[in-house]
């Protein structure tokens, strides 16, 4: 094969390949948008949640790794409390004797009535005999000085048992104050979300507010585009979305909705993708997809996964057909 040939050849293959190439790009283009839907790029992201330590303590154990998923309610880990369970068992002996010290106090009572009642009725038959001179003036005097120390004695009865009244009340107030804070070590989740980090280990002791873990609340799954003011005045919470990921380009598209548009603009985050760089200042958008799909697919939910969401400035704009493909089940 001469030179010539050669070059010919290699143009040739190469021009094939530049074709092929362009046909490849043009085949992966998604469809031209109609005018009254916009997009931007963005990634999924959602909440991060902090699991810590309401008091200083040491941590007993963590039941859970990174990655896992984790529903509301669950135990995640637990402080050690076998300090706060001594001094609970103090609190209800406390508890218990202030209870034991208001049943003595409450049968001095009873006792206390009983001698009132009988000063009071020792007192009464003394008056006619006083008057009929058939009883000293003075043994009436100490009769009238007894009931009235019954009347005393029976007051200050009362006022102790107040008094217990209240020693119990500050007993049962310690017991649930310590109770509190055994609940408090166990540390439990209060979203769905998988566990993103292990801040902590076994044995550690950690200060009060001590983080353990940190999840990724899978309950708030949302994307964040830019959209220029041109959009954004245009647009409104709930307004319908869509989003897809790079991943999944010609595949499927989520439903999702407007949660949030910015209130004032800001300048372009250097990630983020502009058809103009004349647009320097852009509204920060969130676009959120339902929580009841969010759960459906749970164990598919990553954050950080790029994609596009598109937003429906216009309801009358119908959406193109590959913006309406869905995961296989989910409703239109």
């Amino acid at each position: 094969m001469t030179r010539t040939t050669l070059q010919f050849v290699i143009l040739g293959v190469l021009s094939a390949a530049g074709v092929i190439g362009v046909w490849q790009w043009w085949q992966n283009q998604p469809p031209p948008i109609p005018q009254g839907i916009v997009f931007g790029n963005g990634r999924i992201e959602a909440d991060e949640v902090d699991i810590a330590s309401k008091y200083a303590g040491r941590v007993h154990e963590i039941f859970v790794y990174e990655g896992d998923l984790v529903q509301p309610g669950q135990l995640l880990a637990k402080m050690d409390t076998l300090e706060q369970e001594a001094e609970l068992a103090k609190a209800k002996a406390e508890l218990a004797k202030a209870e034991a010290a208001m049943k003595e106090s409450e049968a001095v009572i009873v006792q206390r009535k009983s001698e009132l009642k009988l000063a009071q009725q020792e007192l009464a038959r003394a008056l006619p005999l006083v008057r009929k001179g058939s009883l000293s003036k003075r043994t009436f005097d100490h009769r009238q000085s007894q009931r009235d120390i019954a009347i005393a004695t029976l007051n200050a009865s009362a006022a102790n048992r107040q008094t217990q009244n209240r020693a119990i009340d500050a007993a049962r107030a310690e017991v649930t104050r310590i109770q509190t804070q055994i609940d408090d070590a166990f540390l439990k989740t209060p979203v769905v979300g998988r566990v993103l980090y292990r801040l902590s280990r076994e044995g550690e002791v950690l200060a009060a507010g001590g983080k353990v873990l940190t999840l990724v609340d899978l309950g708030e799954v949302y994307m964040e585009i830019f959209l220029p003011s041109r959009d954004a005045a245009r647009l409104s919470v709930g307004a319908e979305a869509r989003i897809v990921f790079d991943a999944r380009t010609s595949e499927y598209a989520v439903p999702a909705t407007v949660s949030f548009v910015a209130p004032e603009a800001q300048f372009t985050p250097k990630q983020v993708e502009t058809l103009s760089e004349r647009e320097k200042l852009m509204f920060r958008v969130k676009v959120k997809i339902p929580q009841e799909l969010v759960i459906k697919h749970i164990e598919k939910v990553k954050t950080g996964v790029r994609g596009v969401a598109y937003v429906r400035l216009d309801d009358t704009v119908a959406w193109p057909e590959f913006l309406e493909k869905r995961y296989p089940g989910d409703p239109k």
